[in-house]
């Protein structure tokens, strides 16, 4: 009798265990999201989301990449953010200096533990320079001070300083969480996590948002339900596209005979970057933003203009800003599936246990032939990626409701960051119950 090995999800104790602890942790995580900043002004937060335009939508990104601790303001405001773009920052530099990628190529794991141990380092700083751009930009925004007392002069030095490091630490605090989930949680999913718990944390009250409006409240709520079961659908099949590249395995000696050799595949996935692309494009573009923040009030008139243009650019409207998501999340798509495959290096893994693809030769040949088919297949992975990215400006073009609904947000980047999470959640907890016995295969009773 065929039986799910999922009904031991619960009686298995050392998997019990790893949930309790990944849901222990959740809840600090969300607990600490509602400890404001000391003095921040909600009130002009609060005038920001419900404002719309530019701003909005802007908060809203930053509101998505921080586990939605943003509209509170609190002192986990910039979430794991810092760490992302630390990240980004040093895999963009491990092909460009030959020093790092040879480092990385001569001992994979020793380069994985330099490249996470720079990138906390690189984080802190990252952390200070964001804070004092998040609060610039919602300065610029309200219109008002969110925060008394923050500057630079004399009698504001010492409370602007505690305010980014108490931010600087919330940062800390919440990427030192997800380690804690990937090492004794769920693992290697513990950043995915935060921002899972942070998007899901939302999701009611958008829904609530959506229903105020009576007029059109149930025509809009069974447009997104369908609409986010078919991205959901569109997601799922997708992630789960596969091209078999056959490769035969060497036979194996039996006494004194010789078996024959063995065909099998190697899959290799439509979409190997999963949701990893759009955290990426989100951050990087964000940060001319931050950047631009710094120069608003300058005395220059120039520089003045010139970075409330940069701002109005990156604030998440407008064609400008949709395109460059598009392309961004394309390009990172391919350079992100690039980096991984790079990493497991194939043509030398087959080379070493005998196996060859029919007619490619081993070793490097090999490699270069996987990348090839493994590019081709990309693309429409890629392509797919960025039109869920830029859905909201999509439907905004034709429907009135679509661009500034905050659901939208959900239903598309968001949707796509929770699927992807739920999906490799669903993964690793099949393979923690195969690892100890539950196999679904075949369980007689």
């Amino acid at each position: 009798m065929k039986r799910s090995a999922w009904r031991y999800l619960w009686t298995a104790q050392d998997i019990r265990r790893k949930l309790l602890i990944t849901l222990l942790i959740l809840a600090i995580y969300r607990f600490m999201a509602h400890v404001p900043v000391p003095g921040v002004n909600r009130e002009a937060i609060a005038a920001i989301l419900e404002g719309g335009g530019a701003g909005t939508t802007l908060v809203g990104l930053l509101d998505l990449l921080s586990g939605g601790t943003v509209s509170n303001f609190s002192v986990l405001a910039m979430g794991v953010y810092p760490y992302i773009t630390a990240q980004i920052i040093l895999q963009l530099l491990v092909p460009i200096i030959p020093a790092l990628q040879k480092k990385m190529e001569d001992d994979p794991r020793e380069g994985r533990k330099w490249q996470e141990r720079w990138t906390i380092i690189l984080a802190v700083p990252m952390a200070a320079l964001q804070a004092i751009g998040q609060i610039n930009i919602f300065n610029s925004l309200a219109g008002v001070p969110i925060l008394d007392n923050f500057g630079f002069s004399a009698g504001t030095i010492l409370p602007s300083i505690t305010v980014i490091a108490s931010m600087t630490a919330g940062t800390m605090f919440a990427i030192w969480l997800g380690e804690l989930i990937s090492e004794f949680g769920v693992r290697n999913q513990g950043l995915s996590i935060i921002i899972f718990a942070g998007i899901v944390a939302q999701i009611p009250a958008n829904l609530l948002s959506l229903l105020s409006d009576e007029q059109t409240r149930w025509f809009i709520l069974v447009f997104m339900l369908v609409l986010i079961a078919l991205i959901v659908f569109a997601i799922v099949f997708v992630q789960q596209g596969r091209r078999n590249v056959p490769v035969m395995y060497p036979g194996r000696r039996v006494g004194n005979r010789m078996s024959m050799p063995v065909k099998g595949t190697l899959p290799l996935m439509v979409n190997m970057a999963g949701m990893i692309p759009i955290i990426f494009a989100q951050s990087l573009l964000t940060f001319p933003a931050i950047i631009a923040s710094f120069f608003v009030n300058s005395s220059i008139e120039w520089v003045s203009n010139m970075a409330v243009t940069v701002q109005n650019a990156f604030g998440g409207q407008g064609s400008f800003y949709w395109i460059m998501y598009f392309v961004m999340v394309v390009a990172f798509t391919f350079f992100y599936t690039d980096i991984l495959f790079a990493q497991q290096n194939y043509g030398e893994n087959l080379k070493r246990v005998g196996a060859q693809i029919p007619g490619v030769s081993r070793g490097a040949p090999t490699q270069r032939y996987l990348t090839r088919v493994l590019r081709r297949i990309t693309l429409p992975g890629a392509l797919f990626l960025g039109i869920v990215a830029i859905m909201p400006f999509l439907l905004g073009l034709i429907l009135p409701f679509g661009q500034n609904s905050r659901l939208l947000l959900v239903s598309s980047a968001g949707l796509l960051i929770v699927v992807g999470v739920v999906r490799d959640l669903f993964f690793n907890i099949e393979a923690e119950l195969k690892l100890h016995g539950y196999d679904d295969a075949l369980l007689i009773r």
